[in-house]
C-alpha cells in the first residue's frame, strides 16, 4: 500500500471535531467488546490503573501529550508514558483515577479537562490492568510537574504518530520468557514513545480511523 502523503494525513486528522472523535470512540469500544467479551474476566490479580490520553490543538493540529517519567519512580524509570496510575478505593469511577493522577503528576486541574470516552483495556508487563481514558486538554496551560514522578512534558502531532513508516512492531521476550510483540514509535525531536503507551497510541489511531 502506498504511503498517504504527510499533508494528507494531516488533514484528515486535524479536521476530526468533538463530536467526531467522541463517536468514534464509542464505536471502536463497543465493537471490541462485542470481539472480546471475557477476554479480562479472570484477571482478578491484575491491579486496575488509569491513564489519561490528553488531546491538545497546538498551532491548529491535534497533538498528544506525553510525560516521561522520572527516574525515582518504581516502574517503567526515564520512559515515556501519559498520566496516570493505580485506581484507588476512593476514586468513584475510572474517570476521577485518572483526573486525580493527572493533576497529581502534572497540576492540570479536571476543570481543564474535556472526557470523550475510553479505549479498550490494557495489561502490562508490571501487571496492571489498564483503562485509558481519552480526553481534551485545554492548552496551552498552566502546568506543575511532580518531581517525584515526572521529569519532562511534551506533545506530538497525531499527523506524524498516523504515519504508517513511524511505527515499527518486534517481538520480544518478557520477563517471564514468553514471546511477545512489542511496538516503537520512531523518536521524534529525541523522545521516543513505546511499549504499553505506543500500543495505546496505536489504539487510538484505530479507533480514529487513522490506521489500518
Amino acid at each position: 500500500m502506498a504511503k498517504r502523503p504527510l499533508s494528507d494525513t494531516a488533514g484528515a486528522v486535524n479536521h476530526l471535531t468533538l463530536e467526531t472523535i467522541q463517536q468514534r470512540l464509542a464505536e471502536f469500544q463497543s465493537t471490541w467488546s462485542a470481539s472480546n467479551p471475557t477476554l479480562f474476566v479472570q484477571r482478578t490479580s491484575l491491579r486496575p490503573a488509569a491513564v489519561l490520553v490528553p488531546l491538545v490543538r497546538e498551532g491548529g493540529e491535534w497533538h498528544l501529550l506525553f510525560t516521561r517519567r522520572s527516574s525515582r519512580v518504581q516502574n517503567h524509570k526515564g520512559q515515556v508514558a501519559f498520566p496516570g496510575g493505580a485506581i484507588e478505593p476512593e476514586d468513584p469511577s475510572v474517570e476521577s483515577a485518572a483526573l486525580r493522577e493527572t493533576w497529581e503528576e502534572i497540576g492540570v486541574e479536571a476543570s481543564r479537562i474535556t472526557l470523550l470516552g475510553q479505549l479498550p483495556l490494557l495489561t502490562s508487563v508490571t501487571h496492571y490492568l489498564i483503562y485509558p481514558v481519552v480526553g481534551k486538554m485545554d492548552w496551552p496551560v498552566s502546568l506543575r510537574l511532580s518531581e517525584e514522578e515526572v521529569e519532562k512534558v511534551f506533545t506530538i502531532p497525531l499527523a506524524w504518530l498516523a504515519q504508517p513508516d513511524h511505527l515499527e512492531r518486534e517481538i520480544l521476550p518478557a520477563g517471564d520468557g514468553t514471546l511477545h510483540e512489542v511496538l516503537f514509535f520512531a523518536p521524534y525531536q529525541g523522545e521516543r514513545v513505546w511499549g504499553i503507551s505506543a500500543r495505546i497510541v496505536y489504539l487510538l489511531l484505530k479507533a480514529l480511523k487513522l490506521t489500518a
